[in-house]
Parts: structure tokens; sequence; C-alpha cells
């Protein structure tokens, strides 16, 4: 019985995803965000339990990519097609993807293309957890930004433009060519072959785990003083701080 325990907490990574996933199309960001984060609670603790229970499994390796590609890789999808849909429309439910327009012909449907280009963040995370499943190099460490990592990213943008309250932070979201960038950038982190470090203690001692307890602790700071958007500053930091890891052991 205890084999299947793992499995069930990723399926409720699942059954979060499948929640955010609706919020999301009905454009309630934040409720989307709050079931994210549940996801990415259950699929922390799903390799937990595994790893504690000694019942690790091929099939929870691909139920646990096939869980992330809904909650890390649909949702942020649509999240940033709703951005790029607000950006179009001057801001927050302002307007609808879609417009209507009744003719003689009867009712067209006008589409504009530019908020699916946001979807490029769920093709390159299908496409980078599809790689993880075949990777035997990423035990330890991961190559590229892992997709929950990415999504807490895209799902922080909500978030800051309803709590930080800042218009120079709200003007900045809500830039087409910020979010385009930030969608490109985004596809290209997952998928790039630079090695990040991996939450994964292997013992509690501060030499072998330097720089996760200063990560850790830096970003807890951040956190308390700057809020939701600590998150993105979190990424960055997360993404040079490995840079420079690694850059430190191939010169040593």
């Amino acid at each position: 019985m205890k084999r299947h325990i793992p499995n069930l907490i990723t399926l409720l990574n699942v059954f979060c995803g499948c929640i955010a996933t609706v919020f999301a199309v009905l454009n309630q960001l934040e409720m989307a965000a709050i079931f994210v984060f549940l996801g990415i609670f259950f699929d922390f603790f799903d390799g937990l339990a595994a790893r504690v229970l000694n019942v690790k499994s091929e099939l929870g390796l691909q139920l646990d990519s096939l869980a992330d590609v809904i909650t890390s890789g649909l949702v942020p999808g649509i999240v940033m097609f709703q951005l790029l849909g607000m950006s179009m429309t001057g801001g927050w439910n302002a307007g609808d993807m879609l417009g209507y327009d009744r003719s003689e012909n009867g009712l067209s449907i006008l589409f504009n293309p530019l908020p699916l280009l946001g979807f490029l963040i769920t093709l390159a995370s299908a496409y980078r957890l599809a790689k993880f499943n075949i990777d035997e190099n990423q035990t330890s460490s991961f190559i590229g930004l892992p997709t929950p990592a990415n999504a807490l990213l895209i799902l922080s943008l909500p978030l800051i433009l309803l709590y930080q309250n800042n218009d120079v932070l709200n003007e900045i979201i809500l830039n087409q060519w910020f979010l385009i960038g930030l969608t490109l950038l985004s596809t290209y982190l997952l998928n790039a072959k630079i090695e990040l470090f991996a939450l994964k203690f292997k013992n509690w001692g501060f030499k072998d785990n330097a720089l996760r307890y200063i990560f850790i602790i830096i970003s807890l700071v951040l956190l308390i003083t700057l809020q939701f958007l600590a998150v993105p500053i979190i990424i960055v930091f997360y993404v040079l701080s490995s840079v420079v890891a690694n850059l430190q052991t191939n010169n040593g």
C-alpha cells in the first residue's frame, strides 16, 4: 500500500492543476496562482515521500512529469495568454480576447493571435519535462530552469499587479514588449544548457550546502520585505548564483 502514497500525492498535484486551469481560463488569476502553489507543494512532497518510503518507480517518474505539464506548463501558458490580452485591452478584465462583430453574414469571431504567444511557455515546458525523464544527468542538479520555478515566475506577475499597488510596476508588467520578451526568455531558460543547483540535501552540513542555505535565507528575506515582487528577483538570483557557482567549480 505504501508504494501508492507518492502517486496519490502526485495526483493531488494533477487535481490542483486542473482547478488552476479553470480559474486561469476564467481570468481569476489570483485563485489560479493559489492552486498552482498548492500543486507545487504536492510536487515537492511526492518525491520526498518516495525517497523516505524507498518506493521510487518508473510509473511515479512519468506521472510526476505529466502532472507538471498541467500545473507548471499549461497554467502558466494560459496566464501569459491572459496577461498579453490585458496588455492589448488596457488592464485587468478590460476585455475579451474574442471580439464579436454582427454583420449581415451572421456572427463572425475576430481573433488576435498575439496572446497565443503565451502558449510557447506550455510547449517549452512539455519539451523540457520529456527531456528530463530520459536525462540521467539531472539527478543532483537541473539542466535548464525547472518548470515549477518558471511557473512561480509567471504566476507572480498577476499577484504583483493585484497586491504591490505600484503604477510603475503595473505599467511594466502590462507592456506588450515586456511580456513578449519574458515569454521568449522563459521558453529559452526552460531548455537552456545551464546547470542549476537543486534544493536536495544529502546532509545538513553547512560546508556541503552553503549555496543552498544562503539561497534559502536570502529568499526568505526578500519574500518578507518585497512580498510577491520577490519571486522574479529570487528566480534571477537562482539562475545567476548557479552560473557563478559553476564557473567557480570549473575554474577550481
